[in-house]
């Protein structure tokens, strides 16, 4: 049977009162507006902050994009920026561990990557993912381990699978940056 509106109201406050992690999210080049709505509405859902929205990506008030975000942007705080390097210092300086998700020599795989308790997660460009300055500024970089013929995800579905992951590790009580080795 389906939970009713109380059900479910109840079940996502319980979820909320287990999560004391923080999350935001920078856009480093995301254009596609289909892409940025899909991105918002997960974000929302998995109580991203802050949404920075870099130089060349498309703003969640793009028509497109709200259409697909159905108005969840009004949850998170959206600061647009020009490049993203001044979005990396921001995060940063609200206390947010800052994670490309990038497919690099030195990415780890995300279910592997001990996450501070706050992070930033950078998002790239669709076909070229994010700019050599932005890599540069990152604290490290993680990937998601692809077992098909494909070589990528779409940035809004690497977006959803990632932040799940972030909040699942802290559900699971996952030993964060901070806590040191799970007890034996």
């Amino acid at each position: 049977m389906q939970l009713r509106s109380t059900d479910l109201k109840r079940l996502h406050r319980d979820w909320r009162r287990r999560t004391d992690g923080r999350l935001a999210l920078i856009l480093d080049g995301v254009q596609s507006p289909f892409n940025v709505g899909a991105i918002v509405r997960t974000a929302a859902a998995m109580r991203v902050e802050v949404l920075w929205v870099a130089a060349g990506s498309t703003g969640p008030a793009h028509p497109q994009a709200r259409r697909l975000s159905m108005g969840t942007e009004r949850y998170l705080e959206v600061i647009e920026t020009g490049p993203a390097g001044p979005a990396v210092e921001a995060a940063r300086a609200r206390g947010f561990q800052v994670l490309g998700l990038e497919l690099t020599d030195t990415a780890v795989a995300l279910h592997q990557l001990q996450a501070a308790p706050d992070v930033c997660l950078v998002l790239g460009n669709e076909d070229h993912g994010l700019g050599r300055e932005t890599l540069a500024a990152v604290d490290a970089t993680a990937y998601i381990p692809q077992l098909g013929k494909v070589g990528s995800f779409n940035v809004a579905t690497a977006a959803a699978i990632a932040l799940y992951e972030l909040r699942r590790q802290e559900w699971a009580g996952a030993p964060r940056s901070d806590e040191g080795p799970p007890p034996p």
